[in-house]
């Protein structure tokens, strides 16, 4: 199989479109998918965003980070995260050579409700179970997508009692839409790094897109890791009585 090749050039034209619909779009296509209407989060102008920061899977100590920049709609998302992403759980990012961080890149101008699947896993991240429920999106995802389901509320809803979560403070949040601001950070952080389309890899300073697979990604890692220094063991701590 042929290795990937990191992306060199980014569709800046293309990115500028997605921007504007995410940042400044973003609480009106979310209004427009509810039955409902909250009140959509108006920030004021200069107001700055969270700082970006993603959901960490693995040992925050690992040597090596390899990123993704994903929309929950997305299909080829889907496929890395059901096909190649157990496989990198077990064999890299379990085993300590790697740990991954996942950042939201909704794409709201083709993906009608990939905000609210955006939204929803932030949710689940604050009673503690995001990447259950990042799995659990990704495996219904042709339930809920813009194809199946004009409101995807009560499939999310679903995912929330299957999860044993506490659906008060799982509707609240997502009502409310309190986590949008740090969506919207951690799109724009994959916006400075030149991502125009999920899923999007990036380890270090190498952008891949699309996704290498699981592979192809566990030998980018073994040889990252043949360049590292070796770690020296701390010398032990002589416990003889004097």
């Amino acid at each position: 199989m042929a290795k990937p090749s990191p992306k060199k050039k980014s569709n800046t034209a293309f990115l500028a479109v997605i921007l504007v619909v995410l940042v400044a779009g973003g609480a009106g296509i979310w209004t427009a998918m509810k039955n409902s209407k909250p009140t959509p989060i108006e920030l004021a102008p200069g107001t700055p965003l969270p700082q970006a920061q993603g959901y960490l899977y693995g040992d925050p100590n690992a040597p090596i980070t390899i990123i993704e920049f994903a929309d929950f709609e997305c299909p080829g998302c889907g496929q890395f995260a059901t096909v190649q992403e157990p496989d990198l759980r077990k064999r890299v990012f379990d085993a300590g050579l790697a740990n991954f961080r996942f950042y939201d890149f909704p794409l709201t101008s083709i993906h009608r409700n990939t905000l609210a699947a955006h939204l929803a896993a932030s949710c689940a991240n604050e009673q503690g179970k995001f990447w259950e429920y990042h799995d659990l999106l990704f495996e219904g995802q042709y339930d809920w997508n813009s194809q199946a389901a004009s409101n995807p509320r009560k499939i999310f809803d679903g995912y929330v009692t299957k999860l044993g979560l506490d659906a008060a403070k799982f509707g609240e949040c997502y009502d409310s839409q309190r986590n949008l601001a740090q969506i919207q950070a951690n799109a724009a952080a994959g916006s400075e790094r030149g991502v125009n389309s999920t899923p999007t890899i990036i380890i270090g300073n190498k952008v891949y897109s699309p996704a290498p697979t699981a592979d192809q990604l566990k030998q980018i890692v073994d040889s990252i890791r043949a360049t590292l220094p070796a770690t020296t063991p701390a010398p032990a701590t002589d416990t003889t009585k004097k």
